[in-house]
């Protein structure tokens, strides 16, 4: 009881303090039925990647992450837990971190290696260097998911699922849910939910 009361302590100071954005996606960027662009970043391991690097994919879960953010935090071992299920169906996460390291020093390439060498990823956590990437599919905070099938077609954009502070108490898995529907020839139901999570840092 301690526990969870400290933890939606602290998710709401962090509300408070304005660092969470609530609202949809903003309008610019992908929308459901658009078709992704393609990329080229480096992961923490040296290696460039691309989603053209991947022979037959079934789809891509792209996430726009980070090192710092409690609500990204909170889900790396669900990430993890995605990968592990989902990649030998072909389905192929790839960890976008946008921020500015300038601002969040935290999210310097070199802590995202540290970051992915504690948690162990086996997927790509790749540096959107420029910060190119993420305006083009229009996320707005971290975590973002862009769950895009085999032509790289966009058919869900939003929040992994419906409980980010407690996987116990998940009830909704969007992502999963959105997969299973596309792999039996069906639209993701709901197509749109709310990310919620840290704004992306840019410098002003």
């Amino acid at each position: 009881m301690k526990n969870s009361t400290l933890s939606i302590l602290f998710f709401s100071a962090i509300f408070l303090l304005g660092s969470i954005q609530l609202i949809a996606n903003d309008g610019n960027g992908l929308k459901i039925g658009d078709v992704a662009p393609d990329f080229s970043l480096k992961n923490v391991d040296g290696n460039y990647v691309s989603m053209s690097d991947y022979e037959d994919p079934a789809g891509f879960i792209i996430v726009f992450s980070c090192n710092h953010c409690p609500f990204v935090v909170a889900i790396e071992d669900r990430l993890n837990a995605l990968h592990e299920r989902y990649a030998p169906m072909g389905w192929h996460l790839i960890a976008i971190n946008p921020n500015d390291p300038a601002v969040v020093p935290d999210d310097s390439f070199e802590k995202m290696q540290i970051r992915a060498k504690e948690k162990n990823f086996q997927f790509p956590y790749v540096k959107d260097v420029g910060q190119e990437i993420f305006p083009k599919y229009g996320a707005t905070r971290t975590p973002h998911f862009f769950l895009l099938d085999a032509d790289r077609v966009v058919r869900y954009i939003g929040a992994l699922d419906d409980n980010t502070r407690d996987a116990s108490a998940v009830k909704d898995k969007f992502v999963e849910n959105a997969i299973a529907r596309i792999m039996r020839g069906m639209d993701p139901d709901p197509l749109e939910t709310r990310a919620i999570g840290c704004t992306i840092k840019v410098q002003e």
